[in-house]
């Protein structure tokens, strides 16, 4: 079906949420999606910031692309 959406994930967040995360069903249930992704994101490695445009110039010089 075109442009369908694939189906919400419940298995994983739910295993997230009270195995991983080891919420009580209540808690769990009355969690917003937002809490529920704050709450699960102390799972995941915090990603580093992109360089900043001085840093990305700084970059760019010392590894200049090679002419085509």
């Amino acid at each position: 079906m075109a442009g369908s959406r694939p189906a919400f994930p419940w298995d994983e967040v739910m295993a997230i949420g009270l195995g991983l995360l080891r919420l009580q069903p209540g808690a769990f249930w009355a969690m917003t999606p937002r809490e529920f992704e704050r709450a699960a994101s102390v799972l995941v490695p915090a990603r580093a910031a992109p360089p900043g445009r001085r840093d990305l110039a700084a970059l760019m010089r010392a590894f200049p692309d090679a002419a085509a």
